[in-house]
């Protein structure tokens, strides 16, 4: 970036051009010693509006930055169109239709007085979120994706189910849920009896089973992968040998399940999935440290080389991101 291009954007009066300063680098404007506000006996000089400006306005000035560099990089398309505009509706469908009501949450939470600048934002995090995610994808390393392979990539399973839900009130009281909990889990129990006494699986879903899209197929799911189901069915049918099923009710928050596996494919090839688990991998990485996104959007600066011709702004720039990273996983570590 140009040296005067920082500072284009903070004077709106001036011609400004940069110097160096003897006591620590800052950047001058031209004639700053003309006045830019006056009284009867005081005056205020273009440098000393800049001096005092500097600092308390550095949130604007990264906005400036990133406005410029992501506009650069990521065009606005028909995805961004559609988030963007899903957002502004919800912020409207949120807090109603009225014009004052909708101006304060405009003012309180995003700092701008119109729905245009509110647009403008949105697109502007929008722009910074697909940066981010490309950041930490792009560094991420080989060894992550083999290991993420190993122990979190599965094989796609078939299984039949039969489900017995816990039949209760919604103004039920603990009591009344607890009798029910242990009338459905006695009843799971009493099926997997009747599998150990030989009878058959798709007969007895048929006739016990509650998940109604199913049961009249012995309780047939398919073939699905492990992300697909919530994760105590899918580990249950995980760990179990195809032709075989659970000697436990399995709990989900849908009840309880008794689970026979009855297909199981070749695990995918790492090259087939590899976009995916990059994918996953962000995904976790972004999950499990609310930091990174502030320290990807540090090196995403970097790499475009910002050059800050200014000490105070360039102090003020760093106090601010370390700030955002530091209550960023204080604000997770307190959840």
């Amino acid at each position: 970036m140009k040296k005067n291009k920082i500072i284009k954007y903070l004077s709106l009066i001036l011609t400004i051009t940069l110097i160096t300063t003897g006591c620590g680098k800052e950047i001058e404007i031209k004639n700053g010693s003309k006045v830019a506000v006056e009284m009867d006996e005081f005056k205020f000089t273009a440098t000393e509006y800049y001096n005092e400006i500097k600092k308390e306005n550095i949130t604007k000035l990264i906005d400036m930055i990133d406005k410029d560099l992501l506009n650069k990089k990521y065009k606005s398309d028909k995805e961004e169109n559609e988030a963007v505009n899903k957002q502004i509706e919800q912020i409207k469908s949120s807090y109603g239709s009225d014009a004052n009501t909708y101006k304060n949450i405009m003012q309180q939470y995003f700092g701008v007085d119109n729905e245009k600048d509110l647009e403008e934002k949105l697109r502007l995090e929008y722009k910074r979120t697909e940066a981010v995610k490309d950041y930490i994808k792009n560094n991420i390393k080989d060894k992550e994706i083999e290991e993420y392979y190993e122990q979190s990539v599965y094989k796609d399973m078939k299984a039949s189910h039969i489900l017995i839900t816990v039949d209760v009130k919604e103004d039920a009281t603990e009591e009344e849920k607890s009798k029910a909990e242990a009338k459905a889990k006695e009843k799971a129990e009493k099926i997997i009896k009747e599998l150990d006494e030989g009878k058959k699986f798709a007969d007895l879903a048929k006739k016990n089973s509650k998940d109604e899209a199913n049961a009249s197929n012995g309780g047939d799911l398919g073939y699905f992968s492990y992300d697909e189901m919530v994760e105590e069915f899918s580990k249950a049918t995980k760990d179990l040998n195809v032709n075989e099923y659970t000697k436990e009710p399995v709990k989900t928050e849908f009840g309880y399940h008794i689970i026979l596996k009855t297909g199981e494919k070749d695990k995918p090839k790492l090259k087939s999935i590899k976009k995916e688990i990059k994918e996953k991998i962000q995904e976790q990485k972004l999950s499990n440290d609310p930091g990174i996104y502030y320290e990807s959007l540090l090196e995403f600066r970097k790499e475009n080389k910002i050059k800050w011709n200014d000490d105070t702004l360039k102090k003020a720039y760093e106090e601010y991101m370390e700030n955002l990273i530091t209550n960023a996983r204080n604000s997770s570590n307190m959840q």
